[in-house]
């Protein structure tokens, strides 16, 4: 079986888990500081990416 269907199915699923886990989380933050609301929002928003590129960069073979 290829990488690439494999790593697809794994970043469905592991970013509808991380939206997930990032919403519950902001249930907490929204009734703190909008500074601290901005620097979490901004945080969950970059998070994400550096775990999708390491898949990407798994599924297409490269070192």
């Amino acid at each position: 079986m290829s990488r690439t269907p494999i790593a697809l199915l794994i970043g469905l699923v592991g970013f509808a888990l991380y939206v997930m886990a990032v919403v519950a989380l902001a249930d907490h933050v929204l009734p703190l500081h909008w500074v601290l609301q901005f620097i979490y929002f901004t945080v969950a928003g970059i998070a994400w990416a550096w775990p999708a590129k390491r898949l990407m960069f798994w599924a297409a073979g490269a070192r």
